[in-house]
């Protein structure tokens, strides 16, 4: 599993490690994680063309020993120094003395160059970049591959949130933990690839966040014993569908089916639509509580202006996800009410409504809006995006680190909450279930655009999840 940790974790253990280290000794090991780094994009050292973005403090003395170690392999580096002043002297004199050398003409040097390392601000700094700063990332990104020193300058290293401009990275190298803000958009989008440099931190308390592999995934995922039959594995209630959306109804029943639970049990006015598609669907009338025994309900996607079922819903005593059109018609109140989980699964828009704010705020602070929805609502929520969050009124936020921008297209979120309901139905928490289904939805929607990326809908994304159910357990 990846977790990331918050600034003040990171930097008292930094604290803690020096405190036993001779002087000097944590930033050596950091600025040789970032050369091999570097080394490494650069493919052949000698007679390349490196330029340092510098700000001052141990983000630029890391930035200035890497460089030193290029320069004594034959790399050309010059340093950019944003605050003369300020610069660290150390790693200056470090530099200079393995033949690098300070700019005097910015601009010039990184039109030039091969690759360019952002050492301009460390995981403390807030706020987007000055405008000097906002200039030379600019150049840097249109000249050459960018390699991030811990964080791309500019973004917050606690939230991920890009206040003004900010440094887009090829590559972050970042050291000792991962930061929330390289795990979550927007930032996420301007780290690129990641690289963790271990200099031999122990990091006490919980993690901010935490993203799951294959591995964890695969523990997680519920799997049939020989005495298993279609009950015992869970059977899911899908309420979801009308005369204007019948097609979420089949969505849904999709991503259910193929979720692990033994059976979907539909209710709803699209029965015709879901048992063409999939007849081995057992469907009801309704209302829910009269459909039969089921250990888990999904309810909302394409439900329409229809609350009864809703209030019919939220009254059993099984884990609930509600999506689309039924958050609409929650209140905390209501929620807060039940004894079994209730899952919020909302894309941004939902989430502002719910929140009684603008969409843009949400998007903006996607961390900050899922806590503030979980402990609202003392729920688990699933915020979907192209980071989907899910969070809990305490511990760690998971982090999705599977999907693709191909994902967003029409009825894709129906078949998350089938599948994700379908995951409650087989006995996964709330908090596992929402995690694995996000992941395996993303895997799904991968595996149907392909290697080269291609428009895909969600019944093909349904048709994927079997697939991707493989990927992880094999």
């Amino acid at each position: 599993m990846r977790t990331a940790y918050s600034v003040s974790t990171v930097r008292a253990a930094e604290r803690d490690l020096m405190a036993r280290l001779p002087e000097g000794a944590l930033m050596q090991r950091a600025a040789a994680g970032l050369a091999a780094a570097c080394r490494e994009l650069l493919g052949r050292v000698y007679g390349s063309r490196v330029v340092l973005l510098v700000g001052s403090g141990d983000n630029g003395g890391d930035a200035l020993y890497a460089g030193a170690r290029l320069a004594r392999r034959g790399a050309g580096v010059v340093a950019v120094l944003l605050s003369p002043e300020r610069a660290h002297q150390g790693g200056l004199g470090a530099l200079r003395a393995a033949g690098g050398r300070v700019s005097d003409d910015a601009l010039r040097d990184l039109a030039r160059c091969d690759l360019v390392v952002d050492g301009i601000v460390g995981i403390g700094g807030r706020g987007g970049l000055r405008p000097e700063a906002a200039e030379l990332a600019r150049a840097a990104w249109e000249s050459a591959p960018v390699v991030a020193v811990d964080l791309p300058s500019g973004v917050d290293a606690d939230s991920g949130e890009v206040s003004g401009e900010a440094v887009r990275a090829d590559v972050t190298v970042t050291f000792g933990a991962y930061k929330p803000g390289l795990l979550i958009d927007p930032a996420r989008e301007r780290a690129g690839a990641l690289r963790l440099v271990d200099i031999g931190l122990t990091l006490p308390g919980e993690a901010e966040c935490e993203a799951l592999q294959h591995v964890d995934v695969a523990e997680l995922l519920p799997c049939p014993a020989a005495e298993s039959d279609k009950y015992r594995r869970g059977v899911v209630g899908v309420v979801a569908g009308s005369a204007r959306y019948p097609g979420a109804a089949v969505l849904a029943v999709a991503g259910a089916l193929r979720g692990g639970a033994g059976a979907v049990r539909y209710v709803g006015p699209a029965a015709d639509a879901v048992l063409a598609a999939f007849p081995e669907t057992l469907v009801h009338a309704g209302p829910p509580h009269k459909a039969g025994r089921v250990q888990s309900w999904v309810i909302g996607p394409g439900l329409g202006d229809e609350s009864g079922a809703l209030e019919d819903v939220l009254a059993s005593d099984v884990p609930v996800l509600v999506d689309a059109d039924g958050l609409r018609f929650l209140t905390p109140e209501r929620v807060r009410a039940r004894t079994a989980e209730t899952l919020l699964t909302p894309h941004a828009g939902e989430a502002a409504a719910l929140l009684g704010r603008a969409r843009d705020e949400v998007e903006a602070e996607r961390l900050a809006s899922v806590r503030e929805l979980a402990a609202r609502y003392a729920a688990t929520v699933l915020l979907k995006g192209s980071t989907t969050l899910v969070a809990q009124e305490r511990g760690p936020v998971r982090v999705n680190p599977t999907g693709t921008g191909w994902l967003a297209t029409a009825g894709s979120g129906d078949v998350l909450s089938g599948v994700t309901g379908s995951l409650l139905a087989a006995g996964l928490p709330a908090r596992d279930a929402a995690s694995v289904g996000a992941y395996l939805h993303g895997l799904a929607a991968r595996r149907a655009a392909g290697p080269e990326g291609a428009p895909i809908l969600a019944t093909e994304v349904a048709d994927h999840l079997g697939a991707a159910w493989r990927d992880v357990t094999g």
